[in-house]
């Protein structure tokens, strides 16, 4: 390292990248990083590539990469390189993170122009929560061969509807008028071809709400399905249960080891996730969609028995609220399949933004609206709509807040642990108050459920 360039004594920061700006005489800083640094100060580095070859974009985390941008101005059709890819070159350079370095790649670069507006910059430093502080002239002179270029859609722009579930209704159809050009269509449900309820969902709804309800109606119910029968056997007979001896039943299954409320739930997702077929598409990256689900729900299932008995919600539909949390993915790949892919296309290239800004900015809808829409339509509990709906809002604290506030904190306590895709999320203490749950609880039981990550993936797989 030269002696123009300075890097803070105690550092973590990976050697190559401290060679590398050595050499370039860049001064730079160590800073830990923090949610409190302004998205517009950290570079977002993301590698692309085509039959040409690999190209990468750095761009402000304040922005969104709009892939049909870098067509206009490349004309050429990028994707994201696969993760496979991106670790051997990282593997090679012994770093864990792609940082915003166009000497490290040996690549051509496209770069955000307004990015260097701002007067410092925080680029990756190679190592997971380092970041190097940058000045924006010294990152400019790093950049002397890349091309500037505006394509960036601002953050601020893009506004999801977390809030106005009311609009729904209007905002889905008008996603759909916009992309199938029918728009005499004046009625949802004239518009979104939706696949009726299966019977067995219908006969295990009724059930769900008859406080008469037995093991024998439910054991009926199953039995009538085959393989919803076989996956509630295999389920009992997981060791992730530990249950003694073979389980020849249904009933066994139900009476010995999972008991009515688990067995009457996991039988409704299992109903539910068959009426709407996994995509073949997917993000890279993304952890598999049932075994999301599976994992959601285990530990939904741990923190709902973690806080205190007279606060605790129904932890049947707590557990099917952390099965079915992610439902509205299926149902946009059902409802918009030609541009589904898109959609997967851009979660690659933007992975510092959650879904949602991604779905706002293609669709003018999110998965959570429309996933929480067909819970409605299809006369689910309201404690299950609310927990879809909003199920990203850590502040929400109106009726049935309970269901939505532990599939956030579930979802955000396994993305904290690389479970999940996008962002890690910040968990506030606000959140762990409103459930009377200390946090050290919380973490506790998602630990315990990744103690059994192997049994659970086994269960996941039942799904398929």
């Amino acid at each position: 390292m030269t002696e123009v360039a300075h890097v803070d004594p105690t550092t973590r920061a990976s050697s190559v990248v401290r060679q590398l700006l050595g050499k370039l005489a860049i001064n730079c800083r160590e800073v830990m990083a923090d949610k409190h640094i302004p998205m517009a100060q950290k570079v977002q580095a993301v590698l692309v590539d085509d039959s040409v070859g690999a190209l990468l974009i750095l761009f402000p985390q304040s922005h969104l990469l709009d892939l049909s941008r870098i067509t206009e101005l490349t004309g050429r059709k990028l994707t994201a390189v696969s993760q496979e890819r991106i670790e051997q070159m990282l593997e090679k350079h012994n770093l864990r993170v792609l940082p915003a370095l166009p000497a490290l790649t040996s690549c051509p670069c496209l770069y955000e122009e307004r990015m260097l507006q701002e007067p410092l910059l925080l680029i990756d430093s190679g190592e997971p929560g380092v970041l190097l502080e940058i000045s924006s002239d010294d990152f400019r002179s790093m950049l002397s061969k890349a091309s500037a270029a505006r394509f960036g859609e601002p953050v601020t722009a893009i506004q999801p509807n977390l809030h106005r579930p009311d609009d729904d209704r209007q905002e889905i159809s008008k996603a759909m008028q916009d992309f199938t050009a029918r728009r005499i269509q004046q009625r949802l449900e004239a518009t979104v071809e939706i696949p009726p309820l299966a019977d067995t969902a219908q006969k295990i709804i009724k059930l769900r709400v008859d406080p008469d309800a037995t093991i024998d109606d439910i054991t009926g119910v199953v039995e009538t399905d085959p393989s919803l029968a076989a996956q509630v056997v295999s389920w009992a007979s997981s060791p992730y249960y530990g249950s003694a001896g073979k389980i020849r039943s249904v009933e066994d299954a139900i009476v010995r080891v999972l008991g009515f409320d688990l067995v009457i739930n996991l039988a409704l997702g299992l109903a539910l996730g068959k009426t709407l077929s996994l995509p073949k598409d997917h993000p890279q990256q993304s952890t598999p969609y049932w075994q999301q689900s599976i994992y959601t729900a285990a530990v939904i299932e741990g923190l709902t028995r973690a806080m205190p008995r007279a606060k605790r919600p129904e932890s049947g539909l707590t557990y099917l609220a952390g099965l079915l949390h992610n439902f509205g993915y299926l149902l946009l790949a059902h409802v918009f399949p030609p541009h589904f892919s898109l959609i997967c296309r851009q979660i690659e290239v933007n992975p510092h933004l959650h879904h949602s800004f991604v779905e706002q900015h293609l669709l003018g809808i999110t998965r959570e609206q429309i996933g929480s829409w067909l819970m409605r339509n299809w006369d689910m509990p309201e404690e299950l709509s609310t927990a879809l709906r909003f199920q990203h809002d850590p502040h929400y604290d109106r009726e049935h807040a309970a269901y939505a506030n532990l599939v956030f904190l579930a979802v955000g306590l396994l993305k904290n642990q690389g479970i999940g895709s996008g962002p890690a999320e910040d968990i506030p203490d606000e959140l762990f108050e409103r459930l009377e749950l200390p946090r050290e609880k919380a973490d506790d039981v998602v630990h315990k459920v990744l103690e059994a990550e192997t049994l659970l993936r086994e269960l996941a797989a039942q799904f398929h």
